[in-house]
């Protein structure tokens, strides 16, 4: 401790402290500081230790009364944190300076060295520094305690959809990961149709159902349990559900609308290729490049489903091909697409080229066919289409076949692609033998569409040398451009600023 003095008389002259007699310089007091101190404590009062709780599995400091905060070593949040505790005791004096002593990181102790002031006899101020302990315990929060059981949620996501590709949920996992709505999430399961999101609370939940219906068209309906009852306290407790149903329709569908709906969309074709699915259905007329865009509130209206799955795509070659560049609009017409250019091509299946049968088609593919190129498609001729509205369909207004796209080699695109997506830590069960491969069309399509890349964080995979970009020959690929780079940052664990309490 030290006295401060009020006035400037005390270098020219001395006097002896009342108590023991030394001389000092005259102060109001008339004391010496060993005097001062022993008749006056300023620290009276004050706790030299305390208690800070830590959680270890999300690394959490606990602020009274239930509030869990993230804060580093030595970082002034933790500061902070610290002086609350004693926060009562600091209003008799003022507090001057606060700073950390350094600890081992793996002690459980935490000591702050505090300088205050307080005014004392006859107006002598005096400036003391003490050290302050605390003792860092063990205890798992609530958010860590709900994960670690599993089983105890509040409400729950299930999504939904009925088909056989998973383009969707591969193209609706990367928007949570970009917008972080995964992070309140208890557990995430995956079974063979969908996957189920546990929350803490329902708002959580609700939350991530508005998301779903901003990104993807779908519906949804809520339901409740009731879990408990407190009959004094009228306090109930319940677990809530809700089921969110995706369209099932994915990109690379062959659709059949039904004529009231064909009709409302400008007199396009019944029979329509899926070529985006976002917020909303992108359909384009292969025969017309007539677009249209379909949302969920029309589609539950006005239902359809996809006359085929993936694997019922047959392999094509262009045996020859015509653009054709001015083709009159129908009546009552709608839009069509610039990014598309229409042409009529004589195909041959691959299977069948030891013989003469070709087929004639229209495509919306002519800018990027040439006679020779292979395309896969859907043939309509020989099928047995099995729906609603296409057994009542004019056969000849039927196309022979549909090409849905351009064929590479995927061992090649493979072997080439330098960048990745991020995936969601989730429990998968019932897994399907062809995710693989179905994981793989999916990044194709992030190739060969740019629309729904701008959705989506692509980072660079440091592993792939990177080659160039001019190959025009080649199937599309991504540009560096568009690559975010993948960083991975490790904190300090040696007491400094920024380590984390080591357990």
């Amino acid at each position: 401790a030290e006295l401060l003095f009020l006035t400037d008389f005390s270098s020219l002259c001395s006097s002896l402290c009342c108590q023991c007699g030394v001389p000092i310089p005259p102060n109001p007091a008339n004391m010496c500081v060993g005097c001062l101190r022993a008749q006056v404590d300023i620290t009276e009062g004050i706790p030299k230790q305390g208690t800070l709780h830590f959680c270890k599995q999300c690394e959490r400091y606990l602020q009274p009364p239930g509030t869990w905060i993230q804060c580093t070593l030595e970082s002034r949040e933790l500061l902070a944190l610290c002086l609350k505790k004693i926060k009562a005791s600091l209003s008799k004096v003022r507090l001057i300076d606060a700073g950390f002593i350094w600890t081992e990181p793996h002690s459980k102790r935490l000591k702050l060295k505090l300088t205050v002031q307080k005014e004392v006899i006859n107006g002598a101020v005096l400036q003391q520094v003490f050290v302050v302990e605390y003792i860092v315990q063990s205890q798992m929060c609530e958010d860590c305690h709900r994960i670690e059981a599993k089983d105890f949620w509040k409400a729950v996501v299930q999504v939904r959809q009925k088909t056989l590709h998973k383009k969707t949920f591969y193209y609706l996992e990367q928007l949570i990961l970009k917008h972080r709505l995964h992070q309140n999430t208890l557990r995430i399961k995956e079974i063979h149709d969908g996957l189920d999101f546990y929350y803490s609370s329902k708002q959580q939940a609700q939350k991530m159902v508005d998301f779903l219906q901003c990104t993807v068209p779908s519906r949804s309906k809520s339901s409740q349990r009731l879990i408990s009852h407190d009959i004094h306290s009228n306090v109930y407790n319940y677990k809530s559900t809700f089921s969110v149903e995706i369209v099932p329709i994915c990109k690379d569908n062959v659709v059949c609308l039904s004529p009231k709906l064909a009709q409302s969309l400008g007199n396009m074709s019944q029979i329509c290729v899926c070529i985006r699915v976002t917020s909303t259905i992108h359909l384009i007329d292969p025969s017309t490049l007539q677009i249209a865009e379909i949302d969920g509130n029309t589609y539950w209206r006005h239902p359809f489903n996809s006359l085929f799955h993936p694997k019922q795509l047959e392999e094509f070659i262009i045996m020859d091909i015509n653009r054709v560049q001015d083709k009159k609009k129908g009546a009552g017409a709608g839009a069509r697409s610039n990014k598309h250019t229409l042409a009529e091509a004589w195909v041959q299946k691959t299977s069948e080229l030891n013989t003469d049968h070709q087929y004639f088609c229209c495509t919306h593919l002519g800018h990027i066919l040439n006679p020779g190129d292979l395309v896969l498609g859907f043939d309509l001729a020989n099928c047995n289409l099995n729906d609603e509205f296409a057994n009542k369909m004019n056969p000849h207004n039927i196309p022979d076949v549909v090409l849905i796209k351009k064929s590479y080699d995927r061992t090649k695109r493979q072997r080439r692609r330098n960048w990745k997506l991020k995936e969601l830590e989730r429990d998968r069960e019932g897994m399907d033998t062809d995710d693989e491969r179905q994981y793989q069309d999916f990044l194709e399509d992030l190739e060969e569409d740019e629309a729904i890349r701008k959705n989506v964080n692509i980072y660079r995979n440091a592993d792939v040398p990177v080659e160039s970009d001019t190959d025009d020959d080649g199937p599309p690929r991504i540009s560096l451009a568009e690559m975010l780079e993948d960083l991975h940052i490790s904190q300090d664990a040696t007491g400094g600023e920024g380590a984390n309490m080591m357990t």
